[in-house]
């Protein structure tokens, strides 16, 4: 049974999520109080509505406690978002994702019930950053303030060498949980997997341990 979700605010974040889950095949009900960004989703959602989504009877009549995830992706009016949020918690609404403007507004979110809080903007631009810092990182995902997954390229120094040889948990304290080789994805490879030039290892680790591991084996390449 395919998965129900309403997106609330069709900019370009809730819009983007609305395209890509309709892609997939969900059933969407997209959300706008702007009628020109609703019309423009007509043909992309399964429903689409114009409405004020800080109006409590019209998320009753709308019938969004039987949708399985609601994502809040109202812009800049910080007051919407997290009324809207309120009534749709109070509704019994089982998960609810909000996008954040700034750490307060996440705080908030967080204390009125906000199942997950996202800050797209940010975790972009930490995302761009290490792209910056390292043309070896392909890409970086934030799992905690310390945590984080990156794809690295494997290169020279560490070609035709096993997981063994290298002991990269033991000399860094990271886990490669994966390694990318073509089209082939090597999930938990085993420790006597040779490493090839073009590969790319999927590294989880904390971010200062990860940091070293660049460093001393995929920098300059």
């Amino acid at each position: 049974m395919k998965k129900e979700f309403a997106v609330i605010g069709l900019g370009r974040f809730g819009g983007s999520i609305c395209r890509e889950l309709s892609r997939e095949g969900m059933q969407v009900i997209a959300l706008d109080i702007d009628e020109q960004k609703v019309s423009e989703y007509r043909d992309i959602a399964a429903h689409t509505v114009m409405a004020d989504s800080t109006d409590e009877n019209v998320l009753r009549e709308l019938g969004l406690r039987n949708i399985d995830h609601v994502i809040v992706a109202i812009g800049d009016n910080i007051q919407a978002s997290m009324l809207t949020t309120l009534i749709l918690k109070e509704l019994g609404i089982k998960t609810v994702t909000v996008k954040a403007q700034n750490d307060y507004h996440e705080k908030i979110l967080n204390r009125i019930g906000a199942d997950h809080v996202i800050h797209p903007e940010r975790d972009m631009g930490k995302r761009i950053a290490h792209h910056i810092i390292s043309n070896n990182i392909l890409d970086y995902i934030e799992l905690s303030d310390d945590h984080s997954v990156v794809e690295v390229k494997a290169g020279r120094k560490m070609k035709n060498q096993t997981l063994i040889d290298l002991d990269i948990r033991a000399n860094y304290g990271c886990n490669v949980v994966a390694i990318k080789r073509n089209k082939d994805v090597i999930v938990s490879p085993k420790a006597n997997e040779k490493i090839e030039e073009t590969d790319i290892l999927i590294v989880i680790g904390s971010d200062k341990d990860i940091s070293r591991f660049e460093k001393n084996l995929v920098a300059d390449n």
